[in-house]
């Protein structure tokens, strides 16, 4: 059966697949439509398969809201130029539609979602098949409140969603989208954070505090003999700089005992009291720059806080989403 430009066309529409590939499907079909899909779909997934342990990091992330409900789409490839195509991102549209239409659960929700005749997945993989690349369906979530705001940062990488009080101003909400995307908060506060977060992050600050006092320590130590603790911060530096003639045998020597025996001596004597004080404050700057309420407001010259900008405005922001494509 003689395949027309038409027949292509209207499968390369439905599809998505390149020219040569549907009229080639179609050849095989003798025209059939349902069985050309089908070529198409498995080619697609046998060329997804081969490309399964390849690095997926460039992509698409959009974000919609309306009437109190927003999604956002992930779709992962492996270059730029793909990510930046129009039918690539064509298809993240068309998944994130369908996505904001039927509300899925979660992300296998989504995959399984039927957009026409196939599936998210489906798409994911045909596209895959057209294009040569690994593509993944990666990303997912949902927000629902009163006032839902979207945003979308230009270059489709990054996308955030906010949902504040009903009556709410939009361009303070779409403000605090913008500062969500930019800024990253991982909680609206303190109080949402989670214990096991501000756990780690104490823990972590106590052994920076640690470390710190022991270096203070050592360097202390240096001074006291005469030496220059930025010639002596490591055993390569202080033999380079003996061979420089910057410091003598002696000296070297000297410096070597020290960073060998005072860390030990100052771990042993740490005062923990203090460490833990330290810990703690610098736990609160880390809560203070990665809440959203204790950030410093982007849109603000003054440099406002959130929340005081929140206030004003008699805005109450509820929950946010961001993803993110970006190396952060």
């Amino acid at each position: 059966m003689a395949v027309t430009l038409a027949d292509i066309k209207k499968l390369r529409d439905i599809t998505g697949a390149g020219m040569m590939d549907v009229k080639k499907a179609l050849e095989e079909a003798n025209g059939d439509f349902e069985i050309a899909k089908d070529l198409l779909r498995k080619r697609g997934q046998a060329i997804a398969a081969k490309r399964s342990d390849r690095e997926a990091s460039e992509g698409c992330v959009l974000a919609k809201a309306e009437n109190g409900f927003g999604v956002i789409v992930g779709v992962k490839c492996e270059t730029d130029f793909v990510a930046k195509n129009a039918d690539f991102v064509g298809m993240v549209k068309l998944i994130l539609d369908a996505a904001f239409n039927n509300r899925p659960a979660d992300l296998e929700a989504l995959k399984a979602l039927k957009i026409g005749d196939f599936t998210a997945q489906d798409l994911v993989t045909e596209r895959s098949g057209v294009t040569g690349e690994k593509m993944e369906l990666s990303d997912y979530t949902f927000l629902e409140g009163d006032v839902v705001d979207a945003y979308n940062h230009l270059g489709n990488k990054l996308s955030s969603l906010v949902a504040a009080n009903a009556g709410a101003d939009h361009e303070t909400v779409h403000g605090i989208s913008m500062q969500v995307a930019a800024m990253a908060p991982i909680a609206l506060d303190a109080d949402h954070v989670a214990e096991e977060t501000k756990q780690r992050e104490l823990a972590v600050a106590i052994d920076k505090t640690k470390q710190d006092e022991i270096a203070k320590a050592v360097e202390n130590a240096l001074r006291k003999a005469g030496l220059n603790p930025a010639h002596c911060d490591s055993d390569d530096h202080i033999a380079s700089n003996t061979a420089k003639g910057w410091l003598t045998e002696e000296q070297a020597e000297t410096a070597r005992n020290i960073r060998a025996t005072v860390p030990a001596e100052a771990e042993a004597n740490l005062n923990l009291k203090k460490i833990e004080m330290i810990a703690q404050g610098r736990l609160g700057k880390f809560l203070k720059e990665s809440t959203l309420m204790e950030q410093a407001y982007i849109m603000s010259e003054s440099k406002e806080l959130v929340k005081d900008v929140l206030k004003k405005q008699n805005v109450t922001i509820k929950d946010f989403r961001r993803i993110t494509l970006n190396q952060e």
